[in-house]
């Protein structure tokens, strides 16, 4: 039971709807591993100014994805602002899964890794498969028309969102 209003706790956040980002330019890699896992996750321009990616985020209602101390500082940063603390990026897809219980098989293979846009089945209208996509499966973005194919690198990139979960398990035990 909270004892006041003004006692913070830590530990895994509990969002009540699926959560959508905004990783700055110091996290594009989180940003597109958000996005491979089927995360709505926007990455603005390099160079954009921190009170514009915070008022995106803001605006859109998404976590703040960043490693930068002073968006904390400002109006609004508590509350749209996760702060990562690490300068690797698996440590950083650590401190996240914990944080949000975050499932990084949500929608795997879902969303354009480019552009963010949702893919659709089959091959770009007017075009053919890749002639090495097979029968495993072809998709293809509407927006930036990038195609994509279920090939072994989907096998290998599955395997890591698998392991990004592990810390999911651990962290919603406690461990």
């Amino acid at each position: 039971m909270w004892k006041d209003s003004s006692e913070i706790h830590s530990g895994i956040l509990c969002p009540l709807n699926t959560p959508r980002f905004v990783c700055d330019e110091m996290l594009r890699g989180l940003g597109e591993w958000l996005r491979i896992a089927g995360y709505d996750t926007h990455m603005p321009e390099e160079g954009t100014e921190d009170r514009d990616v915070l008022a995106m985020a803001t605006a859109d209602n998404r976590w703040l994805v960043t490693r930068d101390r002073e968006l904390i500082l400002h109006r609004n940063g508590p509350q749209h602002v996760l702060l990562l603390i690490s300068d690797r990026q698996t440590d950083n897809i650590q401190e996240l899964t914990i944080k949000l219980n975050l499932d990084w098989l949500h929608a795997p293979f879902s969303r354009c890794k480019r552009c963010n846009t949702p893919l659709h089945q089959g091959p770009l209208p007017g075009s053919s498969a890749p002639p090495d996509a097979g029968q495993q499966g072809v998709f293809h973005c509407p927006t930036c028309r990038q195609t994509y194919w279920k090939g072994s690198h989907v096998k290998r990139m599955r395997k890591r969102l698998e392991e990004f979960n592990r810390w999911r398990r651990a962290g919603a035990s406690g461990t």
